[in-house]
């Protein structure tokens, strides 16, 4: 991503560097090999853009399996916990009664785990969404700007 701004911030000195044309309303040249270029390295820099995207995903699956593994493991140890104080004649009830709080504590925090990973990932995930959609913005209108430049300039 950081290497598409820099490309991005190239393109925006190069554009602001250019020397107007007398006569043209405002018009400028731009070496339009240069900026070619640099389109073309921000061409090839998306994919890597796209792999992050997709290793995010990645991420919160195993955030998501982390936490269901935490949670299954304390489930199965409070129901160890649960049968050995079963067996105690003179703590049964308390033993009953403490093991399903641990068991609805886990499940409790095993949904909170599951709701913050995914607000977590999806937070991630829509500004890397904005971000990509703002950079390719940038890019169609500084291609843009580069064809109507290439047309009024080639009429001269």
């Amino acid at each position: 991503m950081k290497r598409i701004e820099e490309l991005l911030n190239e393109l925006q000195d190069i554009m602001n560097e250019a020397k107007a044309v007398p006569l043209t309303g405002g018009k400028s040249l731009v070496d339009t090999e240069l900026v070619l270029d640099i389109l073309d390295e921000i061409q090839d820099s998306l994919p890597s853009e796209i792999r992050q995207a997709k290793n995010i995903v990645a991420d919160r699956s195993q955030i998501v399996s982390e936490a269901k593994k935490e949670a299954e493991s304390i489930i199965r140890e409070a129901e160890e916990r649960k049968k050995q104080m079963v067996n105690q004649n003179e703590i049964v009830r308390a033993a009953h009664a403490q093991a399903n709080e641990i068991i609805n504590d886990a499940k409790a925090k095993t949904s909170d785990m599951r709701k913050a990973a995914s607000e977590f990932v999806e937070d991630i995930m829509k500004k890397t969404d904005d971000a990509l959609a703002a950079q390719l913005t940038d890019l169609r209108k500084t291609r843009q700007s580069i064809k109507m430049t290439h047309k009024t300039g080639s009429g001269m």
